[in-house]
């Protein structure tokens, strides 16, 4: 008997209730990036419906099932090999803020461009795909080189620093925003946020024993579609929608043609695919908090590898393990949520099942989901780190705010770039440097910074000045090639000594001012070991 119960233990279940919840949650999150996707490119910058939804579509859906369907075997292997059966794997997906930036900054503008050259729509249409697909061959590559350094890395950056900078992250991008997205339609959101929290936060029973979050999302669309029949609900309009043909995501060379047109955006794509492997360093490390140790360089091999297939089979987005697998493990999901979710996106990526349902889910009703995400990983940043460097948590966090101005501020139906530029580049007499400019070179590359900040601020509590200096040039250097405060409004690299004017003065006031604090905090520190005790 005890030999089958140790059998039984080494053989985790395949599904479990909480997977229903953690599928539905995992799906949502996809759906509402691809659906950010479409709407960018085809709403704002005109790139044809059938190549987003035809061509893009299949391969970066098939991304995610690759990526989903490894991670749920890391985390069976990992069950069975501690004999719990509470493992919950680690969840993968598309990322918001460089698919957000991958489809604002790099493809929009590559179609217009197209365009300007002389194109039709079709065949722009065809040229910014494939640009797509060698943008992320690209970032996957970097990734693939960079996943043998993340074990490395957790050892040297404390708790508080990986746990900070994506806690910011998800109050900011997965809690803020989306609740603005929430309360565009405010019944139909707000009632389902607070299903929601009443479902996984206060576990409160629903009828018929159904689960949890679907519950939720399906009275959400009751209320939205029902109010918005009835002519309750301003701005509302039935979608447009059509279904498109199935497309298999087929392994093609359409990246090397995109290739010679990643050149110009390099700049940009280098730091979208260095954010996914310190963003894969901090998921690793909020998985382990939360119980699940998994070894970081393995979470970072299978991002990459997803990505590169996503790449090579049409996709134009990258995929990264998601910031949340706590708060999925928090709504009872096991391993059997990635493999759904895994099938369900990567099959109706296939079918033009996820096309079809993108045009018809209203974001009000999606969102609320991804607010309950971020929320639980902000607790968590506090929750696992040492009470005297909560401080240093609290300091990440404030990264992440300008960047969420950024956002919006970069958003050419909210500001014109022209103004934008008149803004960046206003230099107000006795005010110093231009507002508008502070928030932006505060916001470029705001993880890293969040990181380094909280990384020297729970040096110095912990008396370790020698680290804190050490973090604090190493940010001035940083500075300087714009791989934190870049000065390039996009937040791409550069080049200190080809900068000129304005950017150049803000380049070297902000790496000036690590340099100086670096100096000080040195200086302070030799005087202590030298002052005779009382």
């Amino acid at each position: 008997m005890v030999t089958s119960h140790a059998a039984a233990a080494r053989r985790p279940r395949w599904f479990v209730p909480g997977d229903i919840n953690g599928f539905f949650g995992l799906v949502v999150d996809n759906l509402s990036i691809l659906g950010f996707i479409a709407a960018a490119l085809i709403g704002i910058f005109g790139v044809p419906a059938d190549i987003v939804f035809g061509r893009m579509f299949p391969g970066t859906a098939f991304g995610v099932l690759v990526g989903n369907l490894m991670y749920t075997w890391m985390a069976r292997r990992l069950a069975q090999r501690t004999g719990r059966d509470d493992v919950t794997a680690m969840p993968l997906g598309l990322d918001a803020p460089t698919s957000i930036g991958m489809a604002l900054l790099v493809l929009g503008p590559a179609f217009v461009a197209f365009r300007q050259q002389g194109m039709d729509a079709n065949a722009a249409g065809i040229a910014t795909w494939q640009l797509g697909m060698a943008s992320l061959v690209v970032m996957g590559a970097l990734k693939l080189v960079l996943s043998f350094a993340g074990d490395w890395i957790t050892r040297v950056v404390p708790r508080a620093a990986l746990l900070g900078s994506i806690g910011g992250a998800a109050l900011m991008l997965l809690g803020f925003l989306p609740l603005i997205e929430t309360l565009r339609s405010p019944v139909a959101g707000f009632a389902t946020l607070g299903l929601l929290l009443y479902v996984l936060v206060a576990r409160g029973p629903v009828p018929f024993r159904l689960p949890g979050v679907p519950f939720a999302l399906l009275v959400g669309l009751a209320l939205y579609y029902g109010l918005g029949l009835a002519g309750l609900s301003p701005g509302f309009a039935l979608p447009d929608a059509n279904w498109p043909a199935p497309a298999l995501p087929w392994p093609n060379l359409g990246f090397v043609e995109g290739l010679p047109a990643t050149l110009p955006y390099l700049s940009l794509l280098l730091p979208f695919g260095l954010l996914m492997v310190v963003g894969g360093i901090n998921v690793s490390e909020s998985a382990r908090a939360a119980g699940d140790d998994y070894r970081t360089r393995d979470v970072l091999l299978v991002e990459a590898i997803a990505t590169l297939v996503a790449g090579v089979c049409g996709g134009v987005a990258q995929t990264t393990p998601y910031i949340g697998q706590p708060a999925y493990k928090h709504m009872g999901a096991r391993t059997g949520y990635t493999l759904l979710t895994g099938l369900f996106i990567g099959i109706g990526g296939m079918l033009g099942l996820v096309s079809g349902l993108v045009q018809w889910l209203p974001v009000a009703v999606l969102a609320p989901i991804i607010v309950f995400v971020g929320i639980d990983i902000t607790v968590q940043a506090f929750h696992s780190t040492k009470r005297e460097h909560a401080i240093a948590v609290s300091l990440a966090f404030l990264p992440a705010i300008a960047y969420l101005l950024n956002i919006k501020f970069g958003n050419p139906a909210w500001i014109d770039p022209e103004r934008m530029a008149a803004l960046y580049a206003q230099v107000d007499a006795g005010h110093g440097l231009p507002e508008m400019a502070t928030i932006v070179v505060l916001g470029n590359g705001f993880i890293i910074t969040a990181m380094l900040w909280a990384t020297a601020l729970v040096a110095l509590v912990d008396k370790r000045s020698g680290v804190a200096v050490a973090t604090l040039l190493a940010a001035a250097v940083a500075t300087l090639f714009g791989v934190i405060h870049s000065v390039h409004p996009t937040g791409a690299l550069v080049l200190p000594w080809q900068l000129e004017g304005l950017r150049q003065a803000i380049a070297f006031q902000f790496a000036a001012a690590y340099a100086v604090l670096a100096g000080l905090v040195g200086l302070l520190a030799r005087q202590r070991r030298t002052t005779p005790a009382d």
